[in-house]
């Protein structure tokens, strides 16, 4: 759990915040099996950083690409998601907007509903409002470029932002429900389904290597009785064969393309 100025000090079940903080993610440490990717819940009662990430290609040494999406798990009725921008802007309008404050208003805020799904390619300007849950599936990294930050007192990084940031309107494409398919991210970096009860043939195709497993509602359990994962929990197996449904309601699966 990672204590955040903008995180809440009341969770919803299954989690539980420690008296006197207020949680903002809870991350998953990738192990050895998958340490491409990085699982987290997310909760916000404030907006966080405008920002943005480096690909693969645009990262410097010393820095990581990132690709992310987030699951909307709840949302309270105005929870909003900035993404992209309203039309094409420059570099200088970036700049000029992240020094005097405006850079909101550049941004379009979309309207985030439980099931909505966003896909965010590297380079990416964003930021996550407040009345949020989130399950954030993501490249291993931790680069992160500040743009702007509503005045707390934390470094921005201007000059590395702008080098990478794209200066366009989020991609309609990149939007989807979790109504749309089991698949929900196919990408360059890593995969994303969301099943209810066991998994179809297909899917058990995808997933014959290393894994992991996030169960939303009910519970997943490798079928030789070594380890089980419910709602709040996150379980890695070597392919979905290994691993016993027979209680599990809705689950997230995830693994490294």
């Amino acid at each position: 759990m990672v204590d955040k100025v903008w995180g809440r000090d009341v969770l919803p079940a299954p989690f539980v915040a420690p008296a006197g903080e207020r949680i903002g993610e809870i991350w998953f440490e990738p192990p050895p099996e998958v340490p491409q990717v990085l699982v987290k819940y997310l909760f916000t009662s404030e907006k966080l950083s405008v920002q943005v990430h480096p690909s693969d290609d645009t990262a410097l040494a010393g820095e990581a690409g990132k690709e992310e999406c987030w699951l909307v798990l709840d949302a309270e009725p105005d929870a909003r998601l900035a993404i992209g921008f309203e039309r094409d802007v420059t570099p200088e309008e970036i700049a000029a907007a992240a020094l005097d404050g405006t850079i909101e208003a550049l941004l379009t805020w979309h309207p985030a509903r439980a099931g909505d799904l966003f896909y965010l390619p590297a380079g990416t300007v964003h930021a996550i409002g407040p009345g949020l849950s989130l399950v954030e599936v993501q490249q291993t990294s931790e680069t992160t470029f500040r743009l702007y930050d509503y005045g707390r007192p934390r470094e921005l990084h201007l000059e590395r932002a702008l080098a990478v940031a794209e200066g366009v309107p989020y991609a309609a494409e990149h939007r989807r429900s979790i109504a749309s398919g089991p698949a929900l991210v196919d990408g360059p970096h890593f995969r994303l389904d969301r099943i209810e009860g066991a998994p179809d043939a297909a899917t058990l195709d995808a997933y014959t290597g290393a894994l992991l497993v996030l169960p939303l509602a009910g519970e997943v359990a490798a079928r030789d009785g070594s380890a089980r994962a419910g709602a709040g929990e996150c379980l890695v197996a070597q392919g979905l064969a290994s691993l016993d449904f027979s209680r599990a309601e809705v689950t997230l699966l995830t693994r490294a393309a």
